[in-house]
């Protein structure tokens, strides 16, 4: 069957997560005055944030944990590691760090062209995010690209996260799509293609940090305007 669905994570695929987050870290390093304070440096502390978060993340995604103990200890570990062993300061920044995130709504690279572009090739495009419910519908609303998507789907509604197969199937009826005629396009390589495939479902990697992964028949890009050659 002719694809005509195409379902797009958001974080780090559309919604680049990671610029967002930086700035939203640094307003808050910066008016909490933290180098001044404990002298540690921001760009030391926000690689040592994202090494964590990026590992908490990894943790939810695999059942291990829940999204409660991402938000108590992202920030309490990155600031217990430098010494800093402070619970009421690390759930300010996670509470302020969870509303003024939205107020940084960069799109990744060739995220607005490629919309327009399938939008125009007459696909139906929806998310399937493993984010916050709330949180995933009002980056797509304040960031503009909420009118694309005929619909958006988040791990909060099913009650779990991709890779499993039960978000997949959740977001097609959402859809009302069939897995034969739709591709996921995605970024996370547990996440986004090994989820699709176990499902049965044809997939694109965004290869955005050239993992290089070698695979047979791999739909792969490292630029979002390279779409165009599948779809």
């Amino acid at each position: 069957m002719r694809i005509q669905h195409i379902f797009f994570d958001l974080d780090n695929t559309l919604w680049d997560h990671r610029k967002n987050a930086y700035l939203t870290i640094k307003d808050l390093f910066e008016k909490q005055e933290i180098t001044l304070k404990y002298a540690i440096d921001f760009e030391e502390f926000h690689a040592v944030y994202h090494d964590i978060n990026e590992d908490l993340w990894e943790k939810i995604r695999d059942g291990i944990i829940d999204k409660e103990y991402l938000r108590k200890h992202r920030f309490y570990d990155t600031f217990k590691h430098f010494g800093v062993d402070d619970e009421q300061l690390a759930q300010f920044f996670e509470e302020h760090f969870l509303d003024k995130i939205l107020n940084h709504n960069e799109l990744v690279e060739g995220a607005q062209y490629i919309l327009d572009y399938l939008k125009s090739k007459n696909y139906t495009l929806h998310i399937i995010s493993n984010g916050f419910q709330e949180v995933t519908e009002r980056k797509c609303i304040l960031s503009g690209i909420d009118k694309y998507f005929y619909s958006i789907t988040s791990a909060d509604s099913v009650g779990v996260r991709k890779p499993n197969a039960r978000i997949f199937e959740y977001s097609l009826g959402l859809a009302k799509a069939a897995k034969e005629e739709s591709i996921l396009i995605g970024d996370d390589w547990i996440a986004d293609v090994v989820g699709a495939q176990n499902f049965g479902m044809d997939v694109i990697f965004f290869d955005v940090y050239k993992e290089n992964r070698q695979e047979k028949d791999l739909k792969s890009v490292r630029h979002l305007l390279q779409i165009k050659e599948y779809l």
